[in-house]
């Protein structure tokens, strides 16, 4: 009881900074411009901006596998991009929950490990990031006196400020997390031998920390490096795509260059990085802040931005959905088809193991060896 509070808790708290931030956004927004400007969008440039996302999906997948291959698993792509499509609707439910979501929803169907699923998901976040940053300085390098402005003003300082508000606030919460890191750093490190029996807690975690490592780890074994890193451009550049479709839909902002484009690519991008759901108000109020250095109205700004959001947002929600029940529906299957197998092995259970058998660590260990 007390922990399904906590989450609805937390649910509202986030729900409540979108909220905000919307209010903040739309404030002295004229409703009857709002409907105006989008009905004034040409809708066929929206459904090529989908289209590119949609791409960008699917080539998100693909490179999803190229990280999990040096695990020692290939799973299908299917069940792959029904996974990655799960995790971005559970982010509409709590912000970064669909990391999570997506690595169980590919245990259910391709029964990979979570744990190395999750240290897989780690380490393309950190490649999307420093992908966005290298933008960020491309952008400040094209126009350094036009952006640099806004950028110190509406994303340095308010990252500054959150931070020290949260250092400030919250700083036992730190000392306690720090406290946490070392100690499973030393659970880590104790060899396994040396733990007691009754310690089979302390084992299951070290087995989660080495699992999550080898999942974070796999970039370093991948075999298809170059893969890897021509679909980072590729995604990144059907999201510049989709961006300038989007442009191009409106009348307002048709005349834009490809560098207002990139500029607000990058911003956004911030955007949906802000701790609410699915980068809700966030991506709204920096996105017609951002119009506005181009002598775009707030209103044409805002126009832009509810189409660019709320179009993105359908198409993940659609997908998403799907994607659910197919991976219930897969699951299902999955779990029906091992049930005769798990008897049969149960039936054998005195005679040994099969050869053919391979264990998660086996697994690992079979490819650090290789």
């Amino acid at each position: 009881m007390r922990n399904t509070l906590i989450k609805t808790a937390r649910i509202l708290l986030f729900l409540s900074a979108g909220i905000f931030l919307l209010v903040v956004a739309f404030r002295d927004i004229s409703l009857q411009d709002l409907v105006a400007g989008l009905r004034s969008a040409n809708y066929l440039w929206v459904l090529l901006s989908l289209l590119f996302a949609f791409v960008a999906f699917l080539s998100r997948a693909y490179r999803w596998i190229l990280l999990i291959e040096p695990l020692g698993y290939k799973p299908s792509a299917k069940n792959t991009f029904y996974a990655l499509m799960t995790g971005y609707l559970a982010n509409f439910l709590l912000p970064r929950i669909g990391e999570i979501t997506r690595c169980g929803s590919l245990n259910r169907t391709d029964r990979i490990p979570a744990d190395a699923l999750f240290g897989t998901v780690i380490t393309e976040r950190i490649t999307d990031i420093i992908a966005l940053l290298v933008l960020t300085v491309m952008v400040m390098l094209i126009r350094i006196g036009f952006f640099g402005t806004f950028f110190y003003n509406y994303i340095i300082i308010p990252i500054y400020i959150r931070i020290s508000l949260l250092l400030s606030a919250y700083w036992p919460a730190y000392i306690i997390a720090a406290g946490l890191i070392l100690v499973m750093l030393a659970i880590y490190f104790i060899p396994a031998s040396r733990l007691p029996g009754r310690f089979r807690l302390v084992s299951k975690i070290k087995k989660i920390i080495r699992q999550v490592g080898e999942g974070m780890k796999s970039v370093v074994h991948m075999r298809r490096t170059r893969a890897f890193l021509l679909h980072t451009v590729f995604i990144w550049l059907m999201y510049y795509l989709m961006t300038w479709a989007l442009f191009m839909a409106l009348p307002a902002t048709s005349r834009l260059d490809g560098t207002a484009v990139l500029f607000v690519l990058v911003i956004g991008g911030f955007g949906m990085a802000a701790p609410v759901q699915a980068g809700i108000g966030a991506y709204h109020w920096i996105v017609s802040v951002g119009l506005g250095i181009y002598g775009i109205s707030r209103e044409a700004g805002l126009v832009f931005a509810t189409l660019s959001h709320e179009s993105q947002s359908l198409l993940m929600i659609v997908l998403g959905a799907f994607s659910l029940l197919m991976v219930f529906l897969e699951s299902r299957k999955k779990s029906a088809a091992s049930a005769p197998a798990a008897r049969h092995t149960g039936a054998q259970a005195t005679a040994g193991a099969s050869p053919g058998e391979k264990s998660d660590e086996t697994r690992i260990s079979l490819r650090q060896t290789k």
